[in-house]
């Protein structure tokens, strides 16, 4: 089983996470940090769905998160025994104040 991969890989993730994300600022002014786990599916043509909170950190940061998973590139689809298959996928996304 081949895992689904973001287009360039994980650097290339990391890297269009920190340029997407927009802190909210209701969390920036009430100094809320935290983790927020996102599930989604990565369909056979690549495209993702299904997207949803598995472990919330607080709404604003939860909804920042779930549009920029929604506003991703295709991903490389996972496979098996040489087929595309569906893959769910739980990405952790971090909101940390300098």
């Amino acid at each position: 089983v081949v895992n689904p991969e973001f287009p360039g890989g994980m650097e290339a993730m990391m890297q269009f996470l920190s340029s997407n994300i927009v802190y909210p600022e209701a969390a920036k002014t009430a100094n809320i940090q935290g983790t927020s786990f996102v599930s989604f599916t990565v369909s056979k043509s690549g495209k993702i769905k299904n997207v949803q909170i598995k472990k919330s950190a607080d709404a604003a940061l939860d909804a920042e998160a779930i549009r920029v998973i929604k506003s991703m590139p295709n991903w490389n689809p996972g496979t098996k025994e040489g087929k595309k298959v569906e893959a769910e996928m739980v990405l952790p996304i971090r909101f940390a104040l300098n």
